[in-house]
């Protein structure tokens, strides 16, 4: 991981994060975020929420399950705005 910068909101298309501490930290660099570039991972899912931290929870299972989940949800939205192509 890497301390977030302004530059990144400018450079970048998709800003995520894991949990909402995070994501506040986040906000100070997005000014309110025109773009809408920044999102929870699991908010590309059905399952809306933070990802546990597996250093405080000690189950990397359901982190990984929940990461997993996430980013195939992410994958699905791209490609809903063709912004990538799946087989």
């Amino acid at each position: 991981a890497v301390q977030m910068t302004s530059a990144d909101y400018r450079y970048y298309d998709y800003i995520i994060a894991m949990e909402q501490y995070n994501l506040r930290n986040m906000e100070r660099f997005v000014h309110d975020d025109p773009d809408y570039k920044v999102h929870l991972l699991l908010d590309f899912t059905d399952r809306k929420g933070d990802i546990a931290d597996p250093w405080y929870t000690g189950n990397f299972d359901i982190t990984y399950r929940d990461v997993v989940r996430g980013c195939e949800g992410f994958l699905t939205y791209l490609e809903g705005k063709g912004q990538i192509i799946m087989n």
